[in-house]
C-alpha cells in the first residue's frame, strides 16, 4: 500500500564549501522561506505533500552548482508514533501566535492612520499572514483562528478604507439578457476604486455602450430608474463570495470569456483580498496615482478604462511581443 501524504517525508542534506558562506547563507534562507525544519546542521526535512517539494528538488541542485553536495531523500517513519513526532516538529502554533499579537497591536492604531497608511498596514500583514499559511502544513484549530481574526481585521481597514462597501448577499445570480439592458443609466458610489471601476468598464464595453453613469454621493441617492452596482440593495453587488465585477461576469453570461475571467481574479483580489495576479500591484499603484491626479470620476473611466482595455487583450492570450 503507498503511504499516506502525511508519512513520507523529504530530507535533503547539503554540504556546501567552507568558503561559500554566501551560497550557504542564500540556500538557508531559501529553505527556511519553504518551510522546511532543521533536523541538525545541514538535514532539513518537509513533508513530501508540500507543494514546496519540487522547489527543495531545485535548491539540492544549486547546491551542487556552487561546488557542495546535496542528497535529496524520500523517508517514511517506521510507526504511527515516529511519524506523530515527526509531524509536531512543524506545529506553526508559535507563530501564530506571534502574528496575532502583531494583528491585536496594529488594531489598536487603526483610527489614527491615514488611508495610505491603512492600506500598507493591510497589505504588510497580508502578506505575512499568506506566507505563514504557506508553510503550515498541517493546519489545526490555532490556524483557524488565525483566519478568522484575520477576517475581522481585513474588514475592518476595509470599512474604514471604502465606506458603504457591500457586504456579501447570499443567494443565487440571475442570468440576464443585455438586450433589455441598453441606454440605461447605472449608478454607483463616487470616488472610484477597483470594483467600481473595473464594474464601469464592463457594463460600457460589453453589457450596454450607450450607459449613463450616475456617481452618487450616498446610495441612498440613487435613483428608482437607474440601475445600482456594488453597494447593499443594489441590482448587483457581492453575491457569495464574488465581487460585483464577477457578478456581472455571471448575470450575463461573461464568465466563459477568458480575458473577462482572468481580469474577474484581479478584481477579486484586489477588492476583498486572495491569490493576485503579478499584474494587480500596478494596477492599483495606477488606479491610486489617476485617482490623485484627476478631477473626477467621469475622467478617471476615461483613463482607466484604456488600462482595462489593455489587461483584457494581455488576458485574452492575442499576439505576443515579436
Amino acid at each position: 500500500m503507498d503511504p499516506s501524504p502525511t508519512s513520507s517525508w523529504l530530507l535533503l542534506i547539503v554540504s556546501l564549501p567552507t568558503g561559500g558562506a554566501t551560497a550557504r547563507m542564500r540556500i538557508w534562507r531559501a529553505l527556511k522561506a519553504l518551510g522546511c525544519i532543521a533536523l541538525r546542521d545541514g538535514a532539513y526535512l518537509l513533508p513530501a505533500h508540500a507543494e514546496q517539494a519540487e522547489q527543495l528538488a531545485e535548491l539540492a541542485t544549486e547546491t551542487s552548482e556552487e561546488g557542495g553536495q546535496s542528497w535529496l531523500l524520500r523517508v517514511q517513519p517506521r510507526n504511527a508514533d515516529e511519524s506523530a513526532s515527526l509531524q509536531a516538529l512543524f506545529d506553526r502554533t508559535a507563530d501564530y501566535d506571534d502574528w496575532l499579537a502583531e494583528l491585536s497591536e496594529a488594531r489598536q492604531t487603526l483610527a489614527t492612520l491615514s488611508l495610505a497608511e491603512l492600506n500598507r498596514l493591510l497589505r504588510r500583514h497580508e502578506r505575512s499572514f499568506h506566507a505563514l499559511r504557506r508553510i503550515d502544513f498541517f493546519p489545526g484549530d490555532t490556524a483557524l483562528r488565525a483566519q478568522a481574526q484575520w477576517r475581522d481585521f481585513s474588514n475592518a481597514i476595509e470599512a474604514m478604507l471604502s465606506p458603504g462597501e457591500p457586504h456579501m448577499a447570499e443567494g443565487g445570480i440571475a442570468r440576464r439578457d443585455p438586450v433589455h439592458y441598453q441606454g440605461r443609466r447605472w449608478a454607483t458610489r463616487r470616488r472610484l476604486w477597483v470594483d467600481r471601476v473595473a464594474c464601469a468598464w464592463l457594463i460600457q464595453r460589453f453589457i450596454d455602450p450607450a450607459a449613463q453613469f450616475l456617481w452618487l454621493e450616498s446610495p441612498a441617492d440613487c435613483p428608482p430608474d437607474a440601475l445600482g452596482f456594488d453597494f447593499d440593495g443594489a441590482t448587483f453587488t457581492h453575491v457569495g463570495d464574488r465581487v460585483s465585477f464577477e457578478v456581472l461576469l455571471a448575470s450575463f453570461g461573461l464568465d466563459e470569456n477568458r480575458g473577462l475571467a482572468q481580469l474577474g481574479t484581479l478584481v477579486h483580489a484586489l477588492d476583498v483580498g486572495g491569490p493576485a495576479a503579478p499584474e494587480a500591484a500596478g494596477f492599483e499603484a495606477m488606479l491610486a496615482g489617476a485617482r490623485k491626479r484627476l478631477p473626477g470620476d467621469d475622467a478617471l473611466l476615461a483613463e482607466v478604462s484604456a488600462v482595462l482595455d489593455s489587461l483584457y487583450a494581455h488576458f485574452s492570450g492575442g499576439r505576443g511581443k515579436t
